[in-house]
């Protein structure tokens, strides 16, 4: 997957820095040309000159240092590049990534860049918890910077926490899935839902549940740089929605419903990742209710099961569902498979930590008609998306065989 590619490695000014030594070492080993830039504060962890020795290339380092009059080298750099990975990026990095600044080689290089860039963070976990950190990498993450989450471990501060970079290897594995993946959903249609339906009673209240369109958002995101025309209907979210596909807004159950039905034809895959309400009041009040008795009853209907209806209405659609449960996960979620005429079920403990509504991880597994088909441990949303279209696309390609 790396033969012939041109990768940018970024090596900012941690103590991790070091690995970057083993991580170009394997990236060369893969096939792959890597050219180096470092920034002022990484050269203090580690030489120039290793990274040279084992890329096989000049290690850039300043902006106005220009060998090649023929090529401005932070342009010449963005454009060759295939993948731009940052390796270890610290906080600094991030921020100034965030912020669109350009002071160094580095960050210039990245602005001028329109390769995709995976970063992998290592810093001290309070610095990785700060809300100035979190938001950067909600920014870039929706400019579409992948993230390669952080280890848990012994750091240099002294804390055992998480901030320790991404074992080399591990990072060497997502460049080689992201080239692999980027066209296992070429040509597909993929409808996603995601968030929380919401009931109302009155114009100002309303029935809702803890979704906060996070995994559907993640998985939208994935098909999309797998090479998918993506469609999302999102219902109330917590968080904002990918670029680059199309979005439909709704807001109670019934109007996902339609507008899930109305696009239904033309897809090739359907993931229902959307906690839709499973009652709505009977009354809607055209005016908020004022506050007198002691109690107050409201009478509640059930709402169409959508994707049960998807389940009755498949004319070779592959359909995802998705099953939250706090009990009995396995035998709840073949049930809802077999009810519902599902080909996959996602299934998730909501109870366990690192696994509920509104986290930035799930930990699921994934079954079909023959048991358990895939079982995953605690990751960020976005990589439990890409292993479950993963596994999405594999089952498609084995149709495809069969079908010959």
């Amino acid at each position: 997957m790396l033969r012939g590619k041109t990768i940018l490695l970024g090596v900012t000014g941690g103590i991790a820095a070091y690995k970057a030594a083993i991580l170009c070492s394997k990236l060369v080993q893969k096939g792959a040309e890597v050219h180096v830039i470092m920034t002022e504060s990484a050269v203090r962890f580690i030489a120039p000159l290793t990274l040279q020795t084992l890329s096989r290339h000049p290690v850039h380092l300043d902006t106005f240092d220009e060998q090649n009059p023929g090529a401005v080298t932070h342009i010449d750099l963005a454009d060759r590049a295939d993948l731009i990975l940052i390796a270890p990026a610290t906080a600094n990095s991030l921020a100034k990534l965030a912020a669109g600044l350009a002071d160094d080689m580095l960050s210039t290089t990245l602005l001028a860049a329109t390769a995709p860039i995976i970063a992998a963070p290592a810093m001290n976990v309070h610095m990785y918890e700060h809300p100035a950190t979190v938001a950067n990498m909600e920014t870039l993450g929706r400019r579409g910077v992948r993230f390669i989450d952080p280890g848990t471990g012994q750091l240099a501060c002294g804390y055992v926490a998480k901030g320790r970079l991404a074992e080399p290897e591990d990072i060497v594995l997502a460049a080689e899935r992201f080239f692999a993946s980027r066209t296992l959903l070429a040509g597909k249609r993929l409808l996603v839902t995601a968030g929380g339906t919401v009931e109302r009673f009155d114009p100002v209240r309303y029935l809702t549940n803890d979704s906060s369109g996070k995994m559907g958002f993640a998985i939208a995101e994935a098909a999309r740089d797998m090479g998918a025309e993506v469609t999302v209907v999102a219902a109330r979210t917590d968080v904002p929605a990918p670029g680059g596909v199309e979005l439909v807004r709704v807001e109670s159950a019934e109007q996902m419903l339609e507008a899930v039905l109305s696009r239904y034809a033309e897809a090739d895959i359907v993931v229902k990742a959307a906690a839709v309400a499973d009652y709505r009041p009977v009354e809607r009040h055209a005016s908020k209710l004022k506050k007198s008795a002691a109690t107050l009853t409201l009478e509640l209907e059930k709402t169409t099961d959508i994707l049960a209806e998807l389940g009755r209405r498949k004319s070779g659609q592959f359909l995802v569902g998705f099953a939250a449960e706090t009990e009995r996960l396995a035998e709840h979620a073949m049930d809802k498979l077999r009810r519902k005429n599902c080909d996959l079920i996602v299934a998730n403990d909501v109870t366990m930590e690192g696994a509920g509504f509104g986290g930035d991880t799930n930990a699921v597994q994934v079954f079909d008609a023959a048991g358990p088909a895939l079982s995953l441990p605690v990751l960020g949303k976005r990589e439990t998306a890409e292993r479950v279209l993963e596994l999405v696309a594999a089952r498609l390609g084995g149709a495809r065989e069969e079908a010959r």
